[in-house]
Protein backbone atom coordinates (compact mmCIF):
# COMPACT_ATOMS: atom_id res chain seq x y z
CA UNK A 1 0.00 0.00 0.00
CA UNK A 2 2.70 2.41 0.75
CA UNK A 3 4.61 2.02 -2.44
CA UNK A 4 1.19 2.27 -4.85
CA UNK A 5 0.58 5.51 -2.64
CA UNK A 6 4.13 6.24 -3.48
CA UNK A 7 3.89 5.44 -7.12
CA UNK A 8 0.63 7.60 -7.57
CA UNK A 9 2.12 10.54 -5.94
CA UNK A 10 5.22 10.41 -8.12
CA UNK A 11 2.63 9.84 -11.36
CA UNK A 12 0.94 12.81 -10.16
CA UNK A 13 3.72 15.46 -9.41
CA UNK A 14 6.46 13.59 -11.45
CA UNK A 15 8.13 13.12 -8.03
CA UNK A 16 7.84 12.12 -4.17
CA UNK A 17 8.02 7.78 -4.39
CA UNK A 18 11.19 8.19 -2.07
CA UNK A 19 9.44 11.18 0.29
CA UNK A 20 6.25 8.93 0.93
CA UNK A 21 7.85 5.66 1.19
CA UNK A 22 10.31 6.73 3.74
CA UNK A 23 7.89 9.03 5.71
CA UNK A 24 5.46 6.23 5.86
CA UNK A 25 7.71 3.17 6.59
CA UNK A 26 10.18 5.08 8.60
CA UNK A 27 7.25 5.28 11.46
CA UNK A 28 6.93 1.89 11.40
CA UNK A 29 10.58 0.09 10.65
CA UNK A 30 13.80 1.56 11.12
CA UNK A 31 14.81 3.92 8.57
CA UNK A 32 17.74 1.39 7.59
CA UNK A 33 14.90 -0.94 7.10
CA UNK A 34 12.84 1.53 5.45
CA UNK A 35 15.82 3.00 2.62
CA UNK A 36 16.63 -0.50 2.35
CA UNK A 37 12.80 -1.87 0.70
CA UNK A 38 12.59 1.65 -1.30
CA UNK A 39 16.26 0.78 -3.18
CA UNK A 40 15.00 -1.67 -6.30
CA UNK A 41 11.41 0.18 -7.21
CA UNK A 42 12.90 4.39 -6.71
CA UNK A 43 15.70 3.07 -9.08
CA UNK A 44 13.27 1.72 -11.68
CA UNK A 45 10.66 4.29 -11.36
CA UNK A 46 13.52 7.08 -11.71
CA UNK A 47 15.36 5.33 -14.73
CA UNK A 48 12.50 5.54 -16.48
CA UNK A 49 11.85 9.37 -15.94
CA UNK A 50 14.95 9.28 -16.81
CA UNK A 51 15.00 7.83 -20.12
CA UNK A 52 11.77 9.10 -21.45
CA UNK A 53 13.01 12.30 -22.03
CA UNK A 54 14.61 13.96 -25.13
CA UNK A 55 17.91 15.47 -23.83
CA UNK A 56 19.97 13.09 -21.63
CA UNK A 57 23.27 13.55 -23.06
CA UNK A 58 22.72 17.70 -22.73
CA UNK A 59 21.69 17.76 -19.04
CA UNK A 60 24.27 15.12 -18.10
CA UNK A 61 27.05 17.52 -19.26
CA UNK A 62 25.59 20.49 -17.69
CA UNK A 63 24.83 18.72 -14.25
CA UNK A 64 27.89 16.72 -14.29
CA UNK A 65 29.47 18.70 -11.03
CA UNK A 66 25.96 18.12 -9.41
CA UNK A 67 25.82 14.56 -10.39
CA UNK A 68 29.58 13.17 -8.66
CA UNK A 69 29.28 16.01 -5.67
CA UNK A 70 26.01 13.75 -4.82
CA UNK A 71 27.76 10.53 -5.11
CA UNK A 72 30.51 11.74 -2.93
CA UNK A 73 28.28 12.88 -0.15
CA UNK A 74 26.00 10.07 -0.35
CA UNK A 75 28.76 7.49 0.38
CA UNK A 76 30.01 9.56 3.20
CA UNK A 77 26.49 10.86 5.09
CA UNK A 78 25.28 7.09 4.17
CA UNK A 79 27.30 5.98 7.37
CA UNK A 80 24.83 8.10 9.73
CA UNK A 81 22.24 5.41 8.06
CA UNK A 82 24.50 2.04 8.23
CA UNK A 83 24.77 2.85 11.99
CA UNK A 84 21.32 2.41 12.34
CA UNK A 85 20.51 5.50 15.07
CA UNK A 86 17.03 5.22 14.17
CA UNK A 87 16.08 8.39 16.90
CA UNK A 88 18.44 10.59 15.40
CA UNK A 89 17.86 9.52 11.42
CA UNK A 90 14.45 9.92 12.03
CA UNK A 91 14.76 13.46 13.09
CA UNK A 92 16.61 14.21 10.51
CA UNK A 93 14.17 12.69 8.21
CA UNK A 94 11.02 14.63 9.82
CA UNK A 95 13.07 17.95 9.79
CA UNK A 96 13.98 17.45 5.93
CA UNK A 97 10.05 16.73 5.06
CA UNK A 98 9.17 19.50 6.97
CA UNK A 99 11.84 22.46 5.31
CA UNK A 100 10.54 20.62 2.05
CA UNK A 101 7.18 20.71 2.59
CA UNK A 102 7.54 24.37 3.57
CA UNK A 103 9.36 25.62 1.19
CA UNK A 104 7.58 23.86 -1.55
CA UNK A 105 4.42 25.22 -0.41
CA UNK A 106 5.40 29.18 0.93
CA UNK A 107 8.23 29.98 -1.01
CA UNK A 108 8.56 31.44 -4.89
CA UNK A 109 11.59 29.80 -6.58
CA UNK A 110 14.21 31.60 -7.19
CA UNK A 111 16.33 31.92 -10.55
CA UNK A 112 19.38 30.78 -11.12
CA UNK A 113 22.06 32.67 -12.95
CA UNK A 114 23.70 30.31 -15.44
CA UNK A 115 27.13 32.35 -14.23
CA UNK A 116 26.25 30.77 -10.84
CA UNK A 117 25.86 27.49 -11.67
CA UNK A 118 30.10 26.15 -11.89
CA UNK A 119 30.14 26.98 -8.58
CA UNK A 120 26.64 26.52 -7.03
CA UNK A 121 26.03 23.18 -8.74
CA UNK A 122 28.54 20.86 -6.40
CA UNK A 123 27.66 22.75 -3.48
CA UNK A 124 23.92 21.71 -4.10
CA UNK A 125 25.39 18.14 -4.76
CA UNK A 126 27.45 17.69 -1.95
CA UNK A 127 24.20 19.15 0.78
CA UNK A 128 21.78 16.71 -1.41
CA UNK A 129 24.29 13.99 -1.00
CA UNK A 130 24.96 14.43 2.82
CA UNK A 131 21.00 14.53 3.13
CA UNK A 132 20.32 11.57 0.93
CA UNK A 133 23.13 9.25 2.80
CA UNK A 134 21.64 10.08 6.54
CA UNK A 135 17.57 9.99 5.61
CA UNK A 136 17.22 7.79 2.09
CA UNK A 137 15.51 10.68 0.79
CA UNK A 138 17.04 12.82 -1.96
CA UNK A 139 14.81 16.15 -2.50
CA UNK A 140 16.59 18.47 -0.09
CA UNK A 141 17.83 21.03 -2.01
CA UNK A 142 18.33 19.48 -4.98
CA UNK A 143 14.47 19.75 -6.03
CA UNK A 144 14.19 23.47 -5.41
CA UNK A 145 17.58 24.12 -6.79
CA UNK A 146 16.62 22.29 -10.35
CA UNK A 147 13.32 24.17 -10.25
CA UNK A 148 15.63 27.14 -9.91
CA UNK A 149 17.74 26.57 -13.25
CA UNK A 150 14.36 27.52 -15.39
CA UNK A 151 14.34 24.34 -17.35
CA UNK A 152 11.31 23.53 -20.04
CA UNK A 153 8.85 21.10 -18.67
CA UNK A 154 10.12 17.90 -20.15
CA UNK A 155 14.08 18.88 -19.48
CA UNK A 156 13.01 19.69 -15.44
CA UNK A 157 11.17 16.15 -15.45
CA UNK A 158 14.23 14.57 -17.27
CA UNK A 159 16.66 16.58 -14.46
CA UNK A 160 14.58 14.92 -11.75
CA UNK A 161 15.29 11.71 -13.08
CA UNK A 162 18.59 12.08 -13.18
CA UNK A 163 19.07 13.59 -9.94
CA UNK A 164 16.66 11.14 -8.51
CA UNK A 165 18.82 8.15 -10.50
CA UNK A 166 21.94 8.65 -8.97
CA UNK A 167 21.14 9.14 -5.53
CA UNK A 168 19.20 5.92 -5.62
CA UNK A 169 22.48 4.30 -6.99
CA UNK A 170 25.37 6.62 -4.79
CA UNK A 171 23.07 5.43 -1.76
CA UNK A 172 23.14 1.74 -2.87
CA UNK A 173 27.32 2.38 -2.75
CA UNK A 174 27.27 3.48 0.34
CA UNK A 175 25.24 1.40 2.01
CA UNK A 176 27.64 -1.69 0.58
CA UNK A 177 30.57 0.62 1.27
CA UNK A 178 29.82 0.69 5.21
CA UNK A 179 29.29 -3.19 5.58
CA UNK A 180 25.35 -2.62 5.63
CA UNK A 181 24.22 -3.39 1.87
CA UNK A 182 20.49 -4.77 2.57
CA UNK A 183 21.05 -8.08 0.60
CA UNK A 184 17.87 -9.52 2.63
CA UNK A 185 15.62 -7.06 1.75
CA UNK A 186 16.38 -7.42 -2.29
CA UNK A 187 13.59 -9.69 -2.69
CA UNK A 188 10.78 -7.78 -0.90
CA UNK A 189 12.48 -4.56 -2.50
CA UNK A 190 11.92 -5.79 -5.81
CA UNK A 191 8.99 -6.93 -5.38
CA UNK A 192 7.56 -3.21 -4.26
CA UNK A 193 8.64 -2.54 -7.77
CA UNK A 194 5.06 -3.49 -8.73
CA UNK A 195 2.80 -1.49 -6.90
CA UNK A 196 4.67 1.62 -7.50
CA UNK A 197 4.47 0.90 -11.30
CA UNK A 198 0.90 0.49 -10.83
CA UNK A 199 0.62 3.49 -8.99
CA UNK A 200 2.35 5.63 -11.22
CA UNK A 201 -0.03 4.58 -13.51
CA UNK A 202 -2.63 5.13 -11.96
CA UNK A 203 -1.18 8.77 -11.01
CA UNK A 204 -1.38 9.58 -14.53
CA UNK A 205 -4.59 8.59 -15.35
CA UNK A 206 -5.27 11.20 -12.35
CA UNK A 207 -3.19 13.35 -13.58
CA UNK A 208 -5.31 13.92 -16.38
CA UNK A 209 -8.84 14.50 -14.47
CA UNK A 210 -7.62 16.64 -11.83
CA UNK A 211 -5.63 19.15 -11.25
CA UNK A 212 -2.11 18.43 -9.86
CA UNK A 213 -1.70 21.94 -8.31
CA UNK A 214 -4.85 20.37 -5.77
CA UNK A 215 -2.82 17.23 -5.37
CA UNK A 216 0.16 18.76 -4.97
CA UNK A 217 -0.66 20.89 -2.27
CA UNK A 218 -2.62 18.88 -0.74
CA UNK A 219 0.21 16.24 -0.80
CA UNK A 220 2.91 18.90 0.88
CA UNK A 221 0.51 19.92 3.43
CA UNK A 222 0.17 15.54 4.54
CA UNK A 223 4.06 15.93 4.03
CA UNK A 224 4.87 18.73 6.24
CA UNK A 225 2.06 16.61 9.01
CA UNK A 226 3.93 13.61 8.82
CA UNK A 227 7.62 15.52 8.92
CA UNK A 228 6.32 16.95 12.16
CA UNK A 229 5.25 13.69 14.03
CA UNK A 230 8.72 12.47 12.88
CA UNK A 231 10.64 14.51 14.35
CA UNK A 232 9.39 14.81 17.56
CA UNK A 233 8.65 11.52 17.46
CA UNK A 234 12.56 11.04 17.11
CA UNK A 235 13.27 13.71 20.35
CA UNK A 236 10.93 11.76 22.38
Amino acid sequence: MTFFAAGLVKGVTGMGLPTVAMGVLGSLLSPLAAAALLLVPSFVTNLWQLLAGPKLGRLIRRLWPMMLTIVIGTVVGSAILARGNAARTTTGLGIVLVIYAAYTLLARPPRVSLRWEPWLSPMVGLVTGLFTGATGVFVIPAVPYIQSLDLERDDLVQALGLSFTVSTTALSIGLFWHGAFPIGHLLSSTLAVVPALLGMAAGQVIRARISPQLFRRLFLIFLLLLGLEMAFHGLR
